[in-house]
């Protein structure tokens, strides 16, 4: 294992910006729950509206549908994942690029199990759009997962590029 210098970030810091995403994406869903009914759609640009959406499913609606029993299957999905984060976290620290990744998707899935937690869906607020093509809703904590998932392929590439 590659030796921690004395100013690589530890596993507090990389706990603090994941909590900083969970605050980003919790207070931007409380201020669209407290201004939008379900449904409305509030155009900002021409590709790009804010709206308020529930998904009990996962990303792009997946299992939307199902009778309930998927609020608890990815509540229970985001909790062991976060503990393999921070597990990977405390080992793999040292690792900015990898670092940055899993802080990012820790950040992201912990954001959205508080929405199952509390609602029993995830609020979705981030609408973009191409004419009639519309990109199904998204938030804060899923950009986040997808930057992160972004970072973990980017790093992956690195390495084996290296090797």
């Amino acid at each position: 294992m590659p030796s921690r210098s004395s100013t690589a970030p530890g596993l507090g810091q990389w706990l603090l910006i994941a909590a900083l995403i969970i605050l980003a994406d919790q207070f931007t869903k409380i201020l669209v729950i407290g201004a939008f009914q379900l449904g409305d759609v509030r155009p900002v640009t021409g590709f790009f509206n804010l709206v308020r959406a529930h998904n009990y499913g996962a990303a792009f609606s997946f299992l939307h549908g199902a009778s309930g029993w998927q609020r608890w299957f990815f509540l229970g999905l985001g909790l062991v994942a976060a503990v393999f984060i921070i597990w990977m976290l405390r080992r793999h620290g040292h690792q900015k690029m990898f670092a940055w990744a899993l802080t990012l998707i820790l950040g992201g899935a912990l954001g959205n199990v508080i929405d199952r937690a509390i609602h029993g869906y995830v609020v979705d607020f981030i609408q973009v759009y191409a004419g009639r093509w519309y990109f199904p809703a998204f938030n804060i904590a899923d950009s986040a997962i997808t930057i992160g998932a972004i970072l973990l392929i980017l790093d992956e590439l690195r390495r084996v590029r290296r090797t």
